[in-house]
């Protein structure tokens, strides 16, 4: 009866072995597959469902010093501005930890280079207390967005408008890998989204607020940094248009 044991053991351990086995089961996510960027370019953002993205930078305004009829004036230029769009925008207001030590670092290179006792005295008192302060309390700085979408399709921006599960959206986005867009449809894109844009700065001038449309690199630093908020702080993108690494050297044919 043992001997019998052993002999079923030994099979179902064998078939065990031989099973398939999947080849997604042990590895992990990448970090692309769960971004739904799919490209950068020409100061857009292209999703991976094919719409594209430009983002708008704006400056704040204090609202609580202005007087009463100033209050008003930029309340009906706001009404004025959100009535006059036809399409989705989405308002992003964004907290970043500041990196203090380059700061630091500029006052100790001015204590050294200055002569005066009481100020040298003065500016290390100074000093200490900026880094006290850093390490006791994260200094943040506010920064504000606007984002202006455009779908290639009336349709596909209903579904976006109706959709409200996060990770239904975010699955469906992972089963697309290449976003293939037409010529005649991205020059598309580009005019009306720039059309946007112009749009949405011409209302925000209205109200007194200065903004800016992000540029190419500005945008990458934005996603890297939203994305990376603590490793930004000590790690900022670098700067492609200045590396001067080959990757790649043509090789050149020898004379015979």
């Amino acid at each position: 009866m043992q001997p019998q044991m052993q002999n079923m053991g030994a099979a179902a351990m064998g078939a065990a072995a031989a099973a398939p086995v999947s080849p997604n089961r042990d590895l992990p996510t990448s970090t692309q597959s769960a971004l739904l960027i799919s490209e950068i370019r020409d100061n857009v953002v292209i999703m991976k469902d094919g719409s594209f993205r430009a983002v708008v930078a704006c400056k704040s305004i204090n609202f609580d010093l202005m007087s009463d009829v100033e209050r008003e004036s930029v309340e009906y230029s706001y009404q004025n501005f959100l009535n006059s769009l036809r399409f989705t925008t989405q308002i992003l207001i964004r907290s970043q930890r500041v990196d203090i030590g380059p700061y630091i670092e500029r006052l100790m290179e001015v204590r050294r280079n200055n002569d005066n006792m009481l100020l040298g005295v003065l500016m290390d008192d100074y000093i200490n207390f900026i880094d006290i302060l850093s390490q006791e309390a994260n200094i943040m700085d506010k920064s504000f967005f606007i984002i202006i979408p455009y779908y290639t399709s009336p349709d596909a921006e209903k579904v976006i408008q109706q959709t409200k599960n996060f990770f239904k959206s975010f699955s469906k986005a992972k089963e697309v890998e290449v976003t293939r867009i037409d010529r005649t449809t991205y020059d598309k894109a580009m005019t009306e989204i720039n059309n946007r844009v112009d749009s949405v700065m011409s209302g925000l001038f209205q109200i007194g607020i200065q903004s800016v449309r992000l540029k190419t690199r500005e945008l990458a630093e934005l996603y890297y940094n939203f994305n990376n908020p603590d490793t930004a702080v000590r790690e900022p993108l670098v700067d492609f248009s200045k590396m001067a690494t080959l990757y790649v050297k043509k090789g050149e044919k020898e004379d015979e």
